[in-house]
Protein backbone atom coordinates (compact mmCIF):
# COMPACT_ATOMS: atom_id res chain seq x y z
CA UNK A 1 0.00 0.00 0.00
CA UNK A 2 2.74 2.33 -0.84
CA UNK A 3 2.35 5.22 -2.67
CA UNK A 4 5.47 4.57 -5.04
CA UNK A 5 3.55 1.72 -5.98
CA UNK A 6 0.36 3.42 -7.16
CA UNK A 7 1.42 6.61 -8.95
CA UNK A 8 3.86 6.82 -11.21
CA UNK A 9 4.62 10.46 -12.79
CA UNK A 10 3.81 11.46 -16.50
CA UNK A 11 5.68 12.70 -18.94
CA UNK A 12 4.64 16.29 -18.12
CA UNK A 13 4.68 15.86 -14.12
CA UNK A 14 8.28 14.02 -14.81
CA UNK A 15 9.61 16.86 -16.70
CA UNK A 16 8.37 19.58 -14.22
CA UNK A 17 10.60 17.92 -11.15
CA UNK A 18 12.35 20.66 -9.20
CA UNK A 19 16.26 20.35 -8.63
CA UNK A 20 17.39 19.56 -5.23
CA UNK A 21 17.66 23.84 -4.47
CA UNK A 22 14.42 24.69 -5.83
CA UNK A 23 12.66 21.93 -4.81
CA UNK A 24 13.83 23.00 -1.27
CA UNK A 25 12.68 26.09 -1.40
CA UNK A 26 8.97 24.76 -2.99
CA UNK A 27 9.04 22.43 -0.19
CA UNK A 28 9.73 25.52 2.64
CA UNK A 29 7.27 27.29 0.70
CA UNK A 30 4.47 24.60 1.25
CA UNK A 31 5.62 24.05 4.95
CA UNK A 32 4.91 27.75 5.72
CA UNK A 33 1.66 27.90 4.49
CA UNK A 34 1.33 24.68 6.89
CA UNK A 35 2.75 26.37 9.81
CA UNK A 36 0.66 29.54 9.76
CA UNK A 37 -2.41 27.78 9.48
CA UNK A 38 -1.39 25.50 12.25
CA UNK A 39 0.46 28.23 14.20
CA UNK A 40 -3.01 30.15 14.16
CA UNK A 41 -4.69 27.32 15.53
CA UNK A 42 -3.11 26.90 18.75
CA UNK A 43 -2.55 30.49 19.28
CA UNK A 44 -6.23 31.27 19.20
CA UNK A 45 -7.08 28.21 21.65
CA UNK A 46 -4.71 29.33 24.32
CA UNK A 47 -6.02 33.37 23.65
CA UNK A 48 -9.34 32.74 24.24
CA UNK A 49 -10.22 33.89 27.64
CA UNK A 50 -8.35 36.97 26.76
CA UNK A 51 -10.72 38.18 23.91
CA UNK A 52 -14.05 36.89 25.94
CA UNK A 53 -12.74 39.25 28.18
CA UNK A 54 -11.71 42.19 25.81
CA UNK A 55 -15.12 42.17 23.49
CA UNK A 56 -17.63 41.16 26.15
CA UNK A 57 -18.37 37.55 24.84
CA UNK A 58 -20.52 35.29 26.65
CA UNK A 59 -19.65 31.50 26.99
CA UNK A 60 -21.65 30.14 24.14
CA UNK A 61 -20.92 33.28 21.54
CA UNK A 62 -17.04 32.69 21.87
CA UNK A 63 -17.31 29.41 20.64
CA UNK A 64 -17.97 30.70 17.70
CA UNK A 65 -14.44 32.24 17.16
CA UNK A 66 -13.46 28.46 16.96
CA UNK A 67 -16.54 27.21 14.98
CA UNK A 68 -16.62 29.72 12.28
CA UNK A 69 -13.18 29.01 11.52
CA UNK A 70 -14.28 25.16 11.31
CA UNK A 71 -17.11 25.78 9.59
CA UNK A 72 -15.52 27.11 6.33
CA UNK A 73 -12.56 25.53 6.70
CA UNK A 74 -14.35 22.08 6.55
CA UNK A 75 -16.70 22.64 4.23
CA UNK A 76 -15.23 24.18 1.89
CA UNK A 77 -12.08 21.81 1.56
CA UNK A 78 -13.33 19.16 -1.19
CA UNK A 79 -14.00 22.31 -3.76
CA UNK A 80 -10.90 23.86 -3.16
CA UNK A 81 -9.33 20.77 -3.45
CA UNK A 82 -11.02 20.39 -7.26
CA UNK A 83 -10.57 23.59 -8.30
CA UNK A 84 -6.93 23.45 -7.73
CA UNK A 85 -7.47 20.62 -10.20
CA UNK A 86 -8.65 22.28 -12.60
CA UNK A 87 -7.78 26.18 -12.08
CA UNK A 88 -4.29 25.55 -10.83
CA UNK A 89 -3.22 24.28 -7.89
CA UNK A 90 -0.16 27.01 -7.54
CA UNK A 91 -2.99 29.60 -8.23
CA UNK A 92 -5.41 28.41 -5.81
CA UNK A 93 -2.23 28.03 -3.21
CA UNK A 94 -1.17 31.55 -3.83
CA UNK A 95 -4.74 32.97 -3.85
CA UNK A 96 -5.69 30.98 -0.54
CA UNK A 97 -2.60 32.76 1.37
CA UNK A 98 -3.93 35.93 0.28
CA UNK A 99 -7.03 35.18 1.79
CA UNK A 100 -5.69 33.95 5.04
CA UNK A 101 -3.48 36.54 5.44
CA UNK A 102 -6.04 39.67 4.42
CA UNK A 103 -8.28 38.07 6.95
CA UNK A 104 -5.65 37.76 9.69
CA UNK A 105 -5.31 41.55 9.24
CA UNK A 106 -8.73 41.70 9.82
CA UNK A 107 -8.98 39.48 12.97
CA UNK A 108 -6.12 41.91 14.51
CA UNK A 109 -7.77 45.01 14.13
CA UNK A 110 -11.36 43.57 15.05
CA UNK A 111 -12.70 45.59 17.70
CA UNK A 112 -16.16 43.92 17.89
CA UNK A 113 -17.32 40.67 17.98
CA UNK A 114 -18.74 40.40 14.29
CA UNK A 115 -15.89 41.60 13.10
CA UNK A 116 -13.85 39.06 15.04
CA UNK A 117 -16.36 36.13 13.87
CA UNK A 118 -16.60 37.13 9.94
CA UNK A 119 -12.79 37.18 10.28
CA UNK A 120 -12.43 33.61 11.29
CA UNK A 121 -14.72 32.76 8.63
CA UNK A 122 -12.42 34.60 5.98
CA UNK A 123 -9.44 32.86 7.75
CA UNK A 124 -11.56 29.43 7.38
CA UNK A 125 -11.95 30.16 3.63
CA UNK A 126 -8.23 31.17 2.95
CA UNK A 127 -7.05 28.04 4.84
CA UNK A 128 -9.39 25.55 2.82
CA UNK A 129 -8.23 27.00 -0.22
CA UNK A 130 -4.19 26.82 0.79
CA UNK A 131 -4.37 23.51 2.70
CA UNK A 132 -6.44 21.27 -0.26
CA UNK A 133 -3.81 21.61 -2.57
CA UNK A 134 -0.58 21.83 -0.39
CA UNK A 135 -0.36 17.45 -0.56
CA UNK A 136 -1.35 17.71 -4.45
CA UNK A 137 1.86 20.06 -4.88
CA UNK A 138 4.32 18.05 -3.00
CA UNK A 139 3.47 14.40 -4.56
CA UNK A 140 3.77 16.10 -7.94
CA UNK A 141 7.00 17.93 -7.19
CA UNK A 142 8.81 14.88 -5.37
CA UNK A 143 7.46 11.80 -7.67
CA UNK A 144 10.15 9.54 -6.39
CA UNK A 145 9.34 7.96 -3.12
CA UNK A 146 12.34 8.51 -1.00
CA UNK A 147 12.20 12.29 -1.23
CA UNK A 148 8.34 12.00 -1.27
CA UNK A 149 8.50 10.18 2.11
CA UNK A 150 10.94 13.18 3.40
CA UNK A 151 8.91 15.78 2.03
CA UNK A 152 6.00 14.02 3.71
CA UNK A 153 8.37 13.65 6.90
CA UNK A 154 9.34 17.69 6.59
CA UNK A 155 5.40 18.60 6.05
CA UNK A 156 4.21 16.35 9.01
CA UNK A 157 7.47 17.95 11.12
CA UNK A 158 5.88 21.37 10.59
CA UNK A 159 2.15 20.76 11.33
CA UNK A 160 3.96 19.61 14.48
CA UNK A 161 5.76 22.76 15.46
CA UNK A 162 3.40 24.63 14.63
CA UNK A 163 1.14 23.15 17.31
CA UNK A 164 3.91 23.41 20.10
CA UNK A 165 4.33 26.54 18.58
CA UNK A 166 1.21 28.15 18.87
CA UNK A 167 0.22 27.13 22.09
CA UNK A 168 3.65 28.33 23.79
CA UNK A 169 3.51 31.50 21.77
CA UNK A 170 -0.26 32.02 22.40
CA UNK A 171 0.00 32.76 25.58
CA UNK A 172 3.81 34.50 25.85
CA UNK A 173 1.77 37.38 23.14
CA UNK A 174 -1.13 37.18 25.27
CA UNK A 175 0.12 38.29 28.26
CA UNK A 176 2.86 40.26 27.18
CA UNK A 177 1.28 42.02 24.41
CA UNK A 178 -2.34 41.38 23.66
CA UNK A 179 -4.30 39.16 22.03
CA UNK A 180 -4.42 40.97 18.56
CA UNK A 181 -1.12 39.87 18.51
CA UNK A 182 -1.69 36.73 17.89
CA UNK A 183 -3.11 37.11 14.60
CA UNK A 184 -0.83 39.85 13.50
CA UNK A 185 2.24 37.56 13.34
CA UNK A 186 0.73 35.71 10.54
CA UNK A 187 1.12 38.46 8.22
CA UNK A 188 4.79 38.01 7.83
CA UNK A 189 4.67 34.76 7.39
CA UNK A 190 1.79 34.45 4.99
CA UNK A 191 3.42 37.22 2.67
CA UNK A 192 6.82 35.87 2.34
CA UNK A 193 5.03 32.62 1.79
CA UNK A 194 3.11 34.02 -0.83
CA UNK A 195 6.17 35.87 -2.79
CA UNK A 196 7.62 33.10 -2.48
CA UNK A 197 5.79 30.81 -3.88
CA UNK A 198 5.23 32.97 -7.37
CA UNK A 199 8.81 32.39 -7.67
CA UNK A 200 9.67 29.11 -6.73
CA UNK A 201 6.44 26.82 -7.56
CA UNK A 202 6.25 25.54 -11.10
CA UNK A 203 2.81 26.46 -12.56
CA UNK A 204 0.80 23.29 -13.14
CA UNK A 205 -1.20 23.25 -16.57
CA UNK A 206 -5.29 24.11 -16.05
CA UNK A 207 -7.38 21.09 -17.17
CA UNK A 208 -11.18 22.91 -17.27
CA UNK A 209 -13.49 20.46 -18.06
CA UNK A 210 -14.71 19.20 -21.14
CA UNK A 211 -18.14 19.13 -20.40
CA UNK A 212 -18.38 22.27 -17.75
CA UNK A 213 -17.76 21.94 -13.85
CA UNK A 214 -19.93 20.32 -11.49
CA UNK A 215 -21.69 23.23 -10.27
CA UNK A 216 -24.50 21.33 -8.47
CA UNK A 217 -22.30 18.96 -7.05
CA UNK A 218 -20.15 22.02 -5.40
CA UNK A 219 -22.92 23.43 -4.01
CA UNK A 220 -24.43 20.06 -2.62
CA UNK A 221 -21.27 18.83 -0.62
CA UNK A 222 -20.17 22.30 0.31
CA UNK A 223 -23.67 22.61 1.85
CA UNK A 224 -23.79 19.40 3.75
CA UNK A 225 -20.11 19.82 4.71
CA UNK A 226 -20.85 23.07 6.53
CA UNK A 227 -24.48 21.46 8.02
CA UNK A 228 -22.43 18.44 9.02
CA UNK A 229 -19.20 20.40 10.61
CA UNK A 230 -22.07 22.87 12.33
CA UNK A 231 -24.20 20.28 13.85
CA UNK A 232 -20.88 19.05 15.57
CA UNK A 233 -19.69 21.56 16.97
CA UNK A 234 -23.15 23.02 18.37
CA UNK A 235 -23.68 19.77 20.29
CA UNK A 236 -22.30 20.95 23.43
CA UNK A 237 -24.52 23.58 23.72
CA UNK A 238 -27.89 21.80 22.24
CA UNK A 239 -26.87 18.52 23.19
CA UNK A 240 -26.76 15.55 20.63
CA UNK A 241 -30.22 13.74 21.00
CA UNK A 242 -32.42 17.46 20.90
CA UNK A 243 -34.41 17.72 17.87
CA UNK A 244 -32.46 20.73 16.70
CA UNK A 245 -29.26 18.44 16.51
CA UNK A 246 -31.10 15.76 15.07
CA UNK A 247 -33.19 17.66 12.26
CA UNK A 248 -29.58 19.35 11.13
CA UNK A 249 -27.75 16.05 11.34
CA UNK A 250 -30.38 14.37 8.81
CA UNK A 251 -30.61 17.28 6.48
CA UNK A 252 -26.47 16.75 6.57
CA UNK A 253 -26.97 13.50 5.36
CA UNK A 254 -29.39 14.01 3.19
CA UNK A 255 -27.23 16.80 1.62
CA UNK A 256 -24.03 14.29 1.33
CA UNK A 257 -26.17 11.57 0.10
CA UNK A 258 -27.48 13.53 -2.98
CA UNK A 259 -23.74 15.10 -3.59
CA UNK A 260 -22.57 10.71 -3.96
CA UNK A 261 -25.55 10.26 -6.15
CA UNK A 262 -24.69 13.87 -8.23
CA UNK A 263 -21.00 12.53 -8.55
CA UNK A 264 -22.39 8.91 -10.04
CA UNK A 265 -23.76 10.99 -12.93
CA UNK A 266 -22.32 13.89 -13.80
CA UNK A 267 -20.20 14.05 -16.61
CA UNK A 268 -17.23 15.92 -15.06
CA UNK A 269 -17.55 14.83 -11.57
CA UNK A 270 -16.05 17.35 -8.53
CA UNK A 271 -15.34 13.98 -6.61
CA UNK A 272 -14.61 11.00 -8.95
CA UNK A 273 -15.89 7.93 -7.56
CA UNK A 274 -13.16 6.21 -8.88
CA UNK A 275 -10.61 6.97 -6.14
CA UNK A 276 -12.52 5.12 -3.44
CA UNK A 277 -12.00 1.96 -5.34
CA UNK A 278 -8.26 2.03 -3.81
CA UNK A 279 -8.55 0.25 -0.57
CA UNK A 280 -5.76 2.34 0.66
CA UNK A 281 -7.47 5.87 -0.25
CA UNK A 282 -10.66 4.82 1.63
CA UNK A 283 -9.38 3.13 4.64
CA UNK A 284 -6.26 5.63 5.30
CA UNK A 285 -9.07 8.58 4.75
CA UNK A 286 -11.42 6.21 6.98
CA UNK A 287 -8.52 5.33 9.69
CA UNK A 288 -7.55 9.26 10.03
CA UNK A 289 -11.47 9.99 11.05
CA UNK A 290 -10.67 7.34 14.21
CA UNK A 291 -7.26 8.24 14.89
CA UNK A 292 -7.52 12.95 14.56
CA UNK A 293 -10.79 12.18 16.62
CA UNK A 294 -9.14 10.96 19.61
CA UNK A 295 -5.79 13.05 19.03
CA UNK A 296 -7.71 16.36 18.65
CA UNK A 297 -9.50 15.43 21.62
CA UNK A 298 -6.62 15.02 23.46
CA UNK A 299 -4.80 17.70 23.12
CA UNK A 300 -7.72 20.13 23.70
CA UNK A 301 -9.01 18.02 26.80
CA UNK A 302 -5.54 17.53 28.54
CA UNK A 303 -5.56 21.66 28.12
CA UNK A 304 -8.31 21.88 30.08
CA UNK A 305 -6.97 19.09 32.69
CA UNK A 306 -3.80 21.24 33.01
CA UNK A 307 -5.56 24.56 33.99
CA UNK A 308 -8.62 23.61 35.62
CA UNK A 309 -7.48 20.71 37.79
CA UNK A 310 -3.62 21.15 38.07
CA UNK A 311 -3.74 24.59 38.07
CA UNK A 312 -1.32 25.75 35.22
CA UNK A 313 -1.27 28.96 33.22
CA UNK A 314 -1.67 29.43 29.42
CA UNK A 315 2.35 29.42 29.39
CA UNK A 316 2.99 26.89 31.52
CA UNK A 317 0.18 24.72 29.88
CA UNK A 318 2.06 25.48 26.27
CA UNK A 319 5.67 24.08 27.75
CA UNK A 320 3.74 21.33 29.65
CA UNK A 321 2.75 19.95 26.31
CA UNK A 322 6.00 20.59 24.28
CA UNK A 323 7.38 17.60 24.80
CA UNK A 324 4.75 16.07 22.79
CA UNK A 325 5.01 18.14 19.75
CA UNK A 326 8.34 17.44 19.77
CA UNK A 327 8.44 13.82 20.07
CA UNK A 328 6.48 14.14 17.35
CA UNK A 329 8.11 16.50 14.73
CA UNK A 330 11.22 14.70 15.65
CA UNK A 331 9.71 10.86 14.66
CA UNK A 332 7.94 12.65 11.71
CA UNK A 333 11.27 14.34 10.23
CA UNK A 334 13.78 11.82 11.18
CA UNK A 335 12.22 8.44 11.18
CA UNK A 336 9.27 8.10 9.65
CA UNK A 337 10.55 8.09 5.67
CA UNK A 338 13.60 5.92 6.34
CA UNK A 339 10.87 3.47 8.24
CA UNK A 340 8.75 3.62 5.47
CA UNK A 341 10.86 2.75 3.13
CA UNK A 342 12.55 -0.02 4.84
CA UNK A 343 9.13 -1.95 6.49
CA UNK A 344 6.18 -0.44 4.51
CA UNK A 345 3.58 2.44 5.55
CA UNK A 346 1.36 0.22 7.28
CA UNK A 347 3.77 -1.38 9.18
CA UNK A 348 4.63 2.02 10.33
CA UNK A 349 1.27 3.09 10.91
CA UNK A 350 0.35 0.62 12.77
CA UNK A 351 3.28 0.85 15.09
CA UNK A 352 2.65 4.77 15.39
CA UNK A 353 -1.32 3.97 16.32
CA UNK A 354 -0.42 1.11 18.87
CA UNK A 355 1.95 3.60 20.80
CA UNK A 356 -0.53 6.03 20.45
CA UNK A 357 -3.08 3.27 22.71
CA UNK A 358 -1.02 3.18 25.22
CA UNK A 359 -0.12 6.40 25.54
CA UNK A 360 -4.08 7.61 25.92
CA UNK A 361 -4.63 4.17 27.88
CA UNK A 362 -2.33 5.48 30.57
CA UNK A 363 -4.07 8.14 31.11
CA UNK A 364 -7.28 6.10 32.45
CA UNK A 365 -5.63 5.85 35.74
CA UNK A 366 -4.55 9.93 35.95
CA UNK A 367 -4.77 11.03 39.49
CA UNK A 368 -6.37 14.22 40.61
CA UNK A 369 -3.04 15.41 42.05
CA UNK A 370 -0.81 13.89 39.21
CA UNK A 371 3.19 14.33 38.55
CA UNK A 372 4.05 15.36 35.53
CA UNK A 373 7.05 13.51 35.17
CA UNK A 374 5.48 10.38 36.45
CA UNK A 375 2.16 10.82 35.53
CA UNK A 376 2.19 12.69 32.39
CA UNK A 377 5.45 12.85 30.11
CA UNK A 378 5.36 9.10 29.45
CA UNK A 379 1.88 10.03 27.71
CA UNK A 380 4.11 13.12 26.13
CA UNK A 381 6.78 11.05 24.53
CA UNK A 382 4.69 8.00 23.28
CA UNK A 383 2.70 10.54 21.96
CA UNK A 384 5.70 10.39 19.34
CA UNK A 385 3.61 7.29 17.77
CA UNK A 386 1.39 10.30 15.63
CA UNK A 387 4.46 11.19 14.05
CA UNK A 388 5.09 7.64 12.62
CA UNK A 389 1.39 6.98 12.02
CA UNK A 390 0.68 10.74 10.57
CA UNK A 391 3.34 10.48 7.51
CA UNK A 392 2.22 6.94 6.66
CA UNK A 393 -1.49 7.87 6.70
CA UNK A 394 -0.30 10.88 4.59
CA UNK A 395 1.01 8.66 1.78
CA UNK A 396 -1.12 6.37 2.05
CA UNK A 397 -4.25 8.73 1.92
CA UNK A 398 -2.59 10.31 -1.66
CA UNK A 399 -1.74 6.69 -2.87
CA UNK A 400 -4.85 6.48 -5.33
CA UNK A 401 -4.89 10.00 -6.68
CA UNK A 402 -3.17 10.07 -10.26
CA UNK A 403 -1.95 13.80 -11.40
CA UNK A 404 -5.01 14.45 -12.37
CA UNK A 405 -7.10 13.84 -9.32
CA UNK A 406 -3.66 15.17 -6.71
CA UNK A 407 -5.69 18.29 -5.66
CA UNK A 408 -9.13 16.50 -4.75
CA UNK A 409 -7.41 13.68 -3.12
CA UNK A 410 -5.38 16.60 -1.06
CA UNK A 411 -9.10 18.01 -0.29
CA UNK A 412 -10.81 14.83 0.73
CA UNK A 413 -7.62 13.68 3.06
CA UNK A 414 -7.61 17.40 4.55
CA UNK A 415 -11.80 17.06 4.98
CA UNK A 416 -11.86 13.58 7.20
CA UNK A 417 -8.97 15.29 8.86
CA UNK A 418 -10.96 18.26 9.59
CA UNK A 419 -14.81 16.59 10.29
CA UNK A 420 -12.49 13.90 12.99
CA UNK A 421 -10.88 16.60 14.52
CA UNK A 422 -14.67 18.51 15.23
CA UNK A 423 -16.02 14.92 16.19
CA UNK A 424 -13.44 13.76 18.41
CA UNK A 425 -13.87 17.53 20.34
CA UNK A 426 -17.34 17.32 20.45
CA UNK A 427 -17.96 13.47 21.62
CA UNK A 428 -15.23 13.26 24.19
CA UNK A 429 -15.84 16.70 25.52
CA UNK A 430 -19.62 15.28 26.24
CA UNK A 431 -18.66 12.36 27.46
CA UNK A 432 -16.52 13.99 30.14
CA UNK A 433 -19.01 16.68 31.27
CA UNK A 434 -21.55 14.11 32.16
CA UNK A 435 -19.34 12.03 33.60
CA UNK A 436 -18.32 15.43 35.75
CA UNK A 437 -21.19 16.19 36.54
CA UNK A 438 -22.91 12.74 37.65
CA UNK A 439 -19.87 12.39 39.66
CA UNK A 440 -20.27 15.84 41.47
CA UNK A 441 -24.07 14.62 41.77
CA UNK A 442 -22.91 12.10 43.73
CA UNK A 443 -20.80 14.23 46.45
CA UNK A 444 -17.36 14.21 44.75
CA UNK A 445 -15.38 17.60 45.14
CA UNK A 446 -14.90 20.08 42.15
CA UNK A 447 -10.85 18.56 41.41
CA UNK A 448 -11.98 15.30 41.04
CA UNK A 449 -14.96 15.05 39.46
CA UNK A 450 -13.72 16.90 36.57
CA UNK A 451 -10.65 14.13 36.98
CA UNK A 452 -13.02 11.54 36.66
CA UNK A 453 -14.35 13.14 33.55
CA UNK A 454 -11.51 13.45 31.95
CA UNK A 455 -10.55 10.07 32.69
CA UNK A 456 -13.69 8.67 30.87
CA UNK A 457 -12.74 11.11 27.64
CA UNK A 458 -9.25 9.45 27.65
CA UNK A 459 -10.30 6.16 27.94
CA UNK A 460 -12.30 6.51 24.84
CA UNK A 461 -10.17 7.89 22.60
CA UNK A 462 -8.01 4.99 23.70
CA UNK A 463 -11.08 2.92 22.38
CA UNK A 464 -11.00 5.09 18.90
CA UNK A 465 -7.44 4.22 18.51
CA UNK A 466 -8.11 0.70 18.98
CA UNK A 467 -10.82 0.57 16.45
CA UNK A 468 -8.10 2.40 14.18
CA UNK A 469 -5.56 -0.16 14.39
CA UNK A 470 -7.98 -3.16 13.81
CA UNK A 471 -8.89 -1.11 10.76
CA UNK A 472 -5.87 -0.43 9.75
CA UNK A 473 -4.96 -4.12 9.85
CA UNK A 474 -7.61 -5.54 8.02
CA UNK A 475 -8.16 -2.76 5.24
CA UNK A 476 -4.97 -2.08 4.72
CA UNK A 477 -3.42 -5.31 4.36
CA UNK A 478 -0.72 -5.36 1.60
CA UNK A 479 -2.16 -7.10 -2.08
CA UNK A 480 -1.57 -10.79 -2.79
CA UNK A 481 1.71 -10.16 -4.99
CA UNK A 482 3.07 -7.37 -3.98
CA UNK A 483 6.69 -7.28 -3.24
CA UNK A 484 8.06 -6.08 -0.06
CA UNK A 485 9.95 -2.45 -0.24
CA UNK A 486 13.33 -2.65 -0.39
CA UNK A 487 15.26 -1.62 2.49
CA UNK A 488 16.41 2.27 2.66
Amino acid sequence: MSLRARITPTAATAGAVPDSRSGGLALAVLCAGMLMIILDGSIVTVALPAIQRDLHFSSADLTWTVNAYMIAFGGLLLLSGRLGDLLGRKRMFIAGLSVFTGASLLCGLATGQAVLIGARFLQGIGGAMTSAVSLGLLVTLFPGPRERGRAIGAFSFVGAAGASIGQVLGGVLTQAVNWHWIFFINLPIGLAAALLAVRVLEPDPVRPPARGADALGALLVTTGLMTGVYTIVQTGGHGWSSARTLGLAALATALLGAFVVRQAMAASPLLPLRMFRSREVFGANLVQVLMVSALFGFQILMALYLQTVRGYGATATGLAMLPAALSIGTVSLLLSARLGARFGERRVLLTGIALLVVALGLLTRLPVRAGYAADLLPTMLLAAGFGLAVSALTVLGMSGAGPQDAGVASGLFNTTQQVGGALGVAVLSTLADSRTHALAADGHDAASALTGGFRLAFGTGAGLLAAAFLLALVILRPRRGRHAPPPA
